[in-house]
């Protein structure tokens, strides 16, 4: 008996099947290499082709089932196919012509044409073109002097709005109970849009709300906060001073609730008077609240503390534009935000005039929301998804946009 046979590996039977149909058994022992079978396949399937040594090398085994294209120097057992086991004899793909030199420069030529033009070709170009020189420092006094406008007509609808309320009989308990709506609910209100943004990038939904009540509802900055508090241990401790402006909001809501009685007998120039009181606390109320962090970052440049909170007041709290109005002719001025708008002006007889911002002035909750926004301008946005305020800020912002286009 040969050695070779007394030690030869277990006899695997392989299925051979051809691009063009042909298919046959073959019988390998497991340590026969690749290259060994697809010889044989070779010789099997294609008589006389093994006379040239690079019919191997375009030839290729696939296993059919796991696709798997069969290493030539690897051996039947290393790739690990088994007895009964299907595979392919496929003869490789030629590689592409090379491109011809004519066609590489007409590709050249193509991709040149498509080209964007460089800095001197558009110089060129517009040479004789008439000159226009846009200045940005002009777009962003525009955009400046859209915010300031804005600003002046809801200062002179809030007076309109409190002349019309003055008329109501019921005004002074109608404000009584907004003003004690208010108190109970200036800690839970928090904008949802802003709240939906943060919990879907994935904070948790009672940082994001301390987040944003300790950011003025402004989605950037709570994100900022957010991220930089992830590791703080006390990220999830309730915000200080929540209690005491909850007992706050009660004592103001029973001290409401005492003097109503006597409203109600009291003169028409008494109610006057108290209104004018309930004005004032709501104004009082709705108080400007600088970001802290960026009256830090301004003071270390160098400002003063006031000239920081005006300049924070006038940009909206906007940091960067806050430290360009400090640095410029800082105008508008922090007394230009308290004047209102020419009241005999074609853009404000048409918001007048227009009924939905009519019948919104008689409703108190209107007027709360344009001091509101006054002095909080980030808390616009959960004015605008108000059902009872939303439909007059948008009608006032379209009367706006539409006047300033013709």
């Amino acid at each position: 008996v040969q050695e070779e046979k007394i030690f030869a590996g277990k006899v695997l039977r392989l299925h051979v099947c051809t691009m063009e149909g042909a298919e046959w058994l073959e019988e390998v022992p497991e340590d026969t290499t690749v290259e060994k079978l697809k010889e044989r396949c070779l010789k099997h399937c294609v008589p006389g082709s093994l006379e040239d040594p690079k019919t191997v090398t375009h030839h290729k085994l696939i296993h059919a089932t796991s696709e798997k294209v069969l290493t030539d120097t690897k051996t039947v057992l290393e790739e690990n196919i088994q007895d009964r086991d299907v595979l392919l004899l496929i003869k490789k793909r030629a590689p592409p012509p090379l491109p011809k030199m004519a066609d590489v420069s007409a590709e050249e030529k193509r991709k040149q044409e498509q080209k964007a033009p460089d800095k001197d070709a558009i110089l060129k170009a517009t040479a004789n073109l008439p000159s226009r020189n846009v200045d940005r420092t002009v777009a962003h006094h525009n955009m400046r002097d859209f915010q300031t406008e804005l600003r002046k007509i809801l200062v002179s609808l809030i007076e309109v709005a409190q002349k019309l309320l003055a008329l109501n009989p019921d005004a002074v308990e109608l404000f009584k109970k907004a003003n004690a709506m208010l108190d109970e609910d200036e800690e839970d209100r928090v904008d949802e849009i802003a709240l939906r943004q943060l919990t879907e990038m994935g904070f948790p939904e009672s940082r994001a709300v301390k987040a944003l009540r300790l950011n003025h509802m402004s989605v950037t900055q709570a994100m900022e906060w957010l991220i930089e508090h992830a590791d703080d241990p006390t990220v999830d401790a309730p915000l200080p001073g929540q209690t005491a402006s909850e007992a706050t909001a009660e004592a103001s809501a029973s001290s409401a609730e005492a003097t109503a009685g006597p409203s109600s007998e009291a003169s028409g120039e008494e109610a006057k008077d108290e209104l004018t009181e309930i004005f004032k606390k709501i104004r009082r109320k709705r108080e400007f609240r600088p970001d802290p962090r960026a009256v830090i970052a301004l003071m270390e440049m160098g400002f003063d503390e006031k000239e920081v909170v005006d300049a924070l007041r006038v940009n909206n709290n906007q940091q960067n534009a806050a430290c360009e109005w400090l640095l410029g002719d800082r105008k508008p001025s922090p007394e230009d935000l308290d004047k209102g708008i020419d009241t005999n002006s074609p853009l404000f007889q048409a918001i007048l005039e227009n009924p939905v911002v009519q019948l919104g002035l008689t409703n108190p909750k209107t007027l709360l929301a344009f001091e509101d926004m006054l002095e909080n301008p980030l808390n616009s946005t959960q004015w605008m998804n108000d059902p009872e305020t939303g439909p007059v800020m948008l009608q006032i912002s379209r009367i706006f946009q539409t006047l300033n286009r013709t």
